[in-house]
């Protein structure tokens, strides 16, 4: 029998939540086909579904809550909004939430206590309004740290394309849009290795950023994702296939031996690319950032990682730009 495939592995989908009328959607359409067996809940909203959202009770179904729930709905405002980081742009979000179960994620903070996938169906508004807004950019002036040429637009700030992908095509569709559009570049991280995404055309028009941690750390808190030696190895496949790829090395964990086992990874990752993906590498480094009422809900569901995550003897007070109080 061969081993599962990523999407059987990450979905088990046994109940999707849906706004009234989602059918009207070509893309909820190919959603509800592809889980033809699961169980449909209309609900008011994708943001207010009782019972799955801001329940306590949901810390105890984590895991299963990730994989056997979906959620349908429609993006209504769109923005892109200014960032200067690693993108220039954060593009409205195609999704919500995430497959996978990394402990660190802040993405739980917002929805209170459960994180599946919600899929937003109105593609075509959002890759209309990422077209006329990078059309109205024009020529990018100067280089920058986003990228020397491009006006570059983060489309995962809320969850993981790769995971995204075996849901529905959203992520194809968007890639399809920047490997036309002159001057402007998509780009997100991930933490999944989808070699769906090799057979697609990306013409050079989306950054793909595998996020690595030393694997002793990836092994108790990048929960339910690609092991790090897959991420660096698919590197140059995703080179060879038209992306560029770069590099996160996050979220960096601060321990006692911290700075061997990145020593480790680095070398590791300089045995492993071939010389072309090592010509246009770039990177970025995020150290971790936490906060209480985080530690508390991962209490509930997986200590072990919080063994490593919350550790106030080495960490110090931030404040970030929303004036949440964290630590790092």
């Amino acid at each position: 029998m061969p081993p599962p495939t990523a999407a059987e592995r990450l979905l088990q989908v046994r109940r999707i939540y849906h706004e009234p009328d989602i059918e009207r959607w070509p893309r909820a359409q190919q959603v509800l086909e592809r889980f033809p067996d699961a169980e449909r809940v209309e609900v008011a909203s994708h943001q207010d579904i009782p019972g799955l959202y801001g329940n306590p009770g949901g810390v105890e179904r984590w895991v299963r809550t990730k994989r056997e729930v979906l959620v349908l709905g429609g993006k209504r405002s769109l923005q892109a909004r200014p960032n200067g980081r690693s993108a220039d742009f954060i593009a409205p979000s195609t999704s919500n939430g995430c497959a996978m179960a990394c402990s660190y994620c802040y993405v739980p903070r917002r929805k209170g206590f459960a994180n599946p996938v919600t899929v937003f169906v109105n593609i075509e508004r959002i890759a209309g309004y990422l077209a006329r807004h990078a059309a109205r950019q024009g020529p990018k002036a100067e280089p920058n740290q986003c990228d020397p040429v491009d006006w570059v637009y983060d489309l995962g700030e809320n969850g993981d394309c790769s995971a995204d992908a075996l849901v529905s095509d959203n992520v194809r569709d968007l890639v399809d849009l920047f490997g036309d559009l002159r001057g402007a570049k998509a780009s997100f991280a991930t933490k999944l290795v989808n070699r769906d995404l090799l057979d697609w055309d990306p013409r050079g028009g989306t950054r793909v950023r595998f996020s690595l941690m030393p694997e002793p750390l990836a092994h108790r808190l990048d929960l339910r994702t690609s092991r790090i030696a897959e991420r660096i190895k698919a590197v140059d496949d995703f080179v060879e296939a038209g992306y560029e790829v770069h590099l996160n090395f996050s979220p960096v964990v601060v321990h006692e031996q911290w700075l061997g086992q990145w020593a480790e990874l680095f070398e590791q990752v300089d045995d492993v690319l071939g010389e072309r993906a090592k010509a246009q590498l770039a990177c970025e480094i995020i150290f971790l950032t936490h906060n209480e009422p985080l530690h508390e809900v991962n209490l509930g569901w997986h200590p072990r990682g919080e063994e490593l995550l919350w550790r106030p003897d080495l960490q110090e007070p931030k404040t970030s730009h929303s004036g949440q109080a964290n630590v790092r």
